[in-house]
């Protein structure tokens, strides 16, 4: 479903209004280089955003965007005014052709997610993929992402991790996919809801038995909160009445 405000990815975009604000300075930038730009954006301090994502977005000739008021609240902050367009996994398959016209017409496509890295629990690596096999450039622009930010301040290993993203809703399949993974000789990272998290912990425990974990919940924001300890502790802790479970869990 499209807001009003969404853009018609085959209408033309000014060229004049290349720029971003940074500390009360306005910085005008070059159009960007032809091709699709995947960007990283911030996981939750809008702070988080690197030089380079600012000069890609302000630059692109096209922003897309899983939600475009999202994304649009970042630009904001930012005083980017690029035209955007929803590109997200209800209307991936409508839009990715349309977004495939204006990179063979040379048009600077950014891609970007709700927050942190596009492709990690997205879909946009079927437009990568897709770019790749039509012989259009395609560029990383890298930043913030939910998966180092939490191994970075869990206090698990780190040399070795494997990202399994979400578990499935359904306890059983979860608690198959679980056994599934149990014997990886690594730190496993998973993504998981508030309203899911304890019954996911409580399956997890069951299944990995008295495992070293940590759960770390809005990360880089005013709540950030880091909870460490075996999973069957931080199954019992996420169950109780008073737990805090609001918010994005890894």
């Amino acid at each position: 479903m499209r807001d009003h405000h969404d853009t018609d990815p085959a209408a033309p975009v000014g060229l004049d209004d290349r720029s971003f604000v940074l500390l009360g300075a306005t910085h005008r930038v070059p159009p960007a280089a032809a091709g699709l730009h995947v960007v990283a954006t911030p996981i939750g301090h809008l702070e988080d955003v690197s030089l380079r994502a600012l000069t890609t977005l302000a630059g692109a000739d096209l922003i897309a965007c899983e939600d475009t008021r999202v994304t649009r609240k970042l630009l904001g902050r930012y005083a980017i005014t690029r035209p955007l367009t929803p590109y997200h996994e209800h209307n991936a398959a409508e839009a990715r052709p349309r977004l495939l016209a204006r990179l063979h017409d040379g048009a600077a496509v950014a891609l970007v997610s709700d927050a942190g890295t596009p492709l990690v629990s997205d879909p946009g690596f079927r437009l990568v993929r897709a770019a790749r096999e039509a012989g259009i450039s395609v560029t990383a622009v890298p930043g913030p992402s939910a998966v180092l930010a939490a191994l970075a301040i869990a206090g698990l290993p780190t040399d070795r991790f494997f990202f399994e993203g979400f578990l499935p809703v359904r306890s059983a399949a979860r608690q198959a996919r679980i056994a599934e993974i149990a014997a990886i000789p690594a730190t496993l990272v998973l993504f998981e809801t508030g309203p899911r998290v304890a019954a996911a912990l409580a399956d997890l425990a069951a299944g990995l038995g008295a495992r070293e974990a940590a759960v770390c919940r809005e990360l880089t924001k005013l709540h950030e909160e880091v909870r460490r300890g075996d999973l069957a502790a931080l199954a019992d802790a996420y169950a109780a009445d008073d737990a805090e479970r609001r918010g994005e869990f890894v």
